[in-house]
């Protein structure tokens, strides 16, 4: 058996309790940190709450090199982390599939994402969103301004009345630096107010945590400010309903006048 566990967003309470559950009737746990992270906790205080041992792996030992995690779970209980929801925020679909090749039973546990959690922090309503993007270190694109990706998800979106979550680039266990690097909200509007630069932008910091932060502005006005510890990621609102418009004014210090209300 191989159980998909989502761990929720900050710290090693964010889990539900059925995938506490899960965690503690596994035999082997496994985890990946590379395409999310847990900033208010460390694998070692998982294992301590949790009284489990964890095995973190790579990028290349989950993608690449799923063997080893296969295997185990063939005959044993195996869970499988990741911060988030294991098929929404970070998907592992693929790994999934090739349990199922081997006739290897699956299961997915959910837990909250960046996604819905946005939602209920913004008030703006989780069917108005289109599709999301993500915006990567202007060195890992090597390209000059934005990545077409960005731009035409953001435009697309506008153009049909829909916000766009813009997720900000993690990079983790690369060798650019020894740390891991996590964008933060300032510098993602400065990227994007080289082409947007009056567009109002809502950023939402450490969602999940016991202080979480949403403030909206324009593009411009966001690239200075400094919005503390990550994880951050952007909004870019679309039309706004009228109960949408309040929520941002209220909960985000938006401009009214600055926003599409429809």
């Amino acid at each position: 058996m191989l159980t998909f566990v989502g761990l929720g967003l900050y710290d090693e309470r964010s889990i539900t309790v059925e995938g506490q559950q899960a965690l503690r009737n596994a035999d082997r746990v496994y985890a990946e940190f590379y395409t999310s992270k847990l900033i208010g906790t460390t694998v070692e205080d998982l294992e301590v709450h949790h009284g489990i041992e964890i095995e973190v792996r790579d990028r290349t030992g989950v993608e690449q090199e799923p063997d080893e995690i296969l295997e185990a779970a063939k005959e044993e209980t195996v869970a499988f982390l990741t911060a988030g929801d294991t098929m929404i925020s970070t998907t592992h679909v693929d790994l999934r599939l090739r349990a199922h090749e081997r006739g290897i039973e699956t299961r997915v546990i959910h837990g909250v994402t960046a996604q819905t959690a946005t939602s209920s922090l913004t008030g703006l309503q989780n069917y108005r969103f289109g599709k999301a993007t993500t915006l990567p270190f202007p060195y890992a694109h090597g390209a000059d301004g934005l990545p077409t990706s960005v731009t035409e998800t953001i435009d697309a979106n506008r153009e049909d009345g829909l916000h766009t979550v813009v997720y900000l680039d993690i990079k983790v266990d690369h060798d650019r630096t020894e740390e891991d690097e996590y964008m933060t909200a300032d510098l993602g509007a400065k990227l994007l107010a080289e082409e947007y630069p009056d567009l109002v932008g809502v950023v939402v910091a450490r969602a999940g945590s016991p202080d979480p932060l949403v403030e909206a502005d324009t593009m411009t006005e966001l690239a200075d400010r400094d919005f503390g510890d990550p994880l951050h990621l952007l909004v870019v609102p679309g039309e706004c309903h009228l109960l949408e418009a309040d929520a941002l004014v209220e909960l985000a210090g938006a401009d009214r006048d600055a926003l599409d209300v429809v």
